[in-house]
């Protein structure tokens, strides 16, 4: 079920409201955790069962490995915990990818499997395997409800495309929460400008880059036009998701971590990684990083350190060679920052800016492309390098007209000019009436364009 339906905005939610509510507080943990297996029942049919299957074998793992905290068994039991997770996530997500790389290097002929991935599988095994790791590291207590675990696990709002939200993020909130009429009016007001970026500005950017992709008649600066497009579709896609999770969050008296804080405006690649996506930046550091030495190691190791995270990074947004790529392309960047580049851009604004733009941008056409050799495809038709394509032609120009206006507020969208005027005049008193109306008009302006429009999936489905 997506968030950007009708079924989901004006029949499963408020539906979903109305019980929380009329629920004793007692109950509510099980509505919820009934409402959320609903959602996800509703998109992935039997694959509901491999959640419910996640949920019971993280909650036995972590009673034992608390229980006998201190003796090897519980480092056996981690290591179980751990197997399961990665043997799922391995299974549904990377067997064809595994079947495909051993045909091409044993050059083979073994029929990929075909399996469907089950959505948001990237982000609950990420969540139950940072929990027992918390649990055997003694950084939180072993929940003993199995439905607030559950709860926990299965949690709608961020179920599917997160953020990645921790035990230790949400433990007393999952026992303990109010929900006041100023906090309700927060996540309403976060869900549906979350929403409107996702429908308005992220499905619009959408639309362009699936005219690039069927014009008979591309060209260099087409190209870079689709490049700009994925660019600011992802970050509103994804961003927007996040706020909606955030605001559905809040909602409900939980109080979910930050995703995103404006990318785009970043000197550096290592500042870029420490705004987008942060929990997951956040989990690699806390899970994978600093278990293997981190920085407080010999360099060669520290290098090696900096290589897997982000090998893993890549591979866990895709299984791809183009993903282990753009993974592999911000590794090195990285590590050329920390090593040597990283003091010539603190001496900068604008060139460093360009940089990081233009690193992102080329980034995003490697991550969106079909394969290696799509990626191929699309970098030389960036630079010019395909035989017979112009540099503008004039199927470019009627595109530029045409969605010029999409691009330019897409762009100032993604600055946090907006942000810092909200907060100037939020406390002014025309905000009162001025806020809600605008959110109302909002609403009624997404839901408009989900009645017109068709299928409109978020791009993190597909990791």
């Amino acid at each position: 079920m997506l968030f950007s339906s009708i079924t989901f905005l004006y029949v499963f939610l408020p539906v979903t409201m109305l019980l929380y509510w009329a629920a004793p507080v007692r109950a509510r943990n099980v509505v919820l955790l009934l409402a959320s297996l609903v959602f996800y029942f509703f998109g992935e049919k039997a694959y509901t069962l491999l959640l419910v299957f996640s949920s019971l074998s993280d909650y036995a793992h972590s009673l034992f490995i608390e229980k006998n905290r201190g003796h090897a068994c519980a480092r056996y039991a981690l290591i179980s915990s751990i197997v399961i997770n990665l043997a799922m996530l391995g299974f549904f997500k990377y067997a064809d990818f595994l079947v495909g790389a051993a045909n091409s290097l044993l050059h083979t002929d073994i029929p990929l499997p075909g399996i469907h991935l089950p959505i948001g599988i990237s982000f609950f095994t990420f969540q139950t395997m940072s929990y027992t790791m918390d649990v055997y590291w003694g950084n939180v207590h072993a929940e003993r409800s199995f439905t607030g675990f559950a709860t926990f696990v299965c949690l709608f709002p961020q179920l599917i495309a997160g953020p990645i939200v921790r035990y230790s993020d949400i433990a007393e909130e999952l026992h303990e929460r109010s929900v006041s009429l100023s906090d309700a009016a927060c996540g309403v007001r976060r869900f549906v400008f979350g929403l409107g970026k996702k429908i308005l500005i992220a499905n619009t950017m959408g639309e362009l880059c699936s005219v690039f992709r069927g014009s008979g008649e591309q060209s260099i600066l087409f190209f870079w036009i689709y490049a700009l497009a994925f660019t600011l579709q992802i970050y509103f896609d994804f961003s927007g998701y996040s706020d909606m999770a955030i605001g559905l969050g809040r909602m409900f008296g939980f109080h979910f971590p930050e995703n995103f804080d404006y990318p785009y405006v970043s000197r550096s690649v290592t500042e870029f990684w420490r705004r987008w996506h942060m929990t997951l930046g956040g989990w690699f550091r806390d899970y994978v990083y600093i278990p293997l030495g981190g920085n407080r190691t010999s360099r060669g190791r520290w290098l090696r350190n900096i290589a897997a995270v982000w090998l893993l990074t890549g591979l866990w947004h895709g299984a791809a060679w183009n993903f282990l790529a753009w993974g592999g392309l911000y590794g090195v960047l990285l590590i050329l920052e920390k090593l040597w580049l990283g003091k010539y851009l603190k001496r900068g604004k604008v060139l460093p800016h360009v940089y990081v733009m233009l690193v992102v941008i080329l980034g995003f056409v490697l991550f969106n492309a079909d394969g290696l050799t799509g990626a191929v495809y699309d970098m030389r038709g960036l630079f010019g390098l395909l035989e017979g394509i112009p540099v503008v032609s004039d199927e470019t120009f009627y595109y530029l007209r045409s969605y010029a206006v999409p691009l330019l507020l897409a762009c100032a969208g993604s600055l946090p000019v907006w942000h810092k005027t909200y907060d100037r005049f939020s406390e002014h008193p025309a905000m009162t009436l001025l806020e809600p109306v605008s959110v109302c008009v909002l609403l009624i302006a997404v839901t408009a364009c989900l009645v017109d429009g068709s299928f409109n999936p978020f791009l993190y489905f597909r990791f």
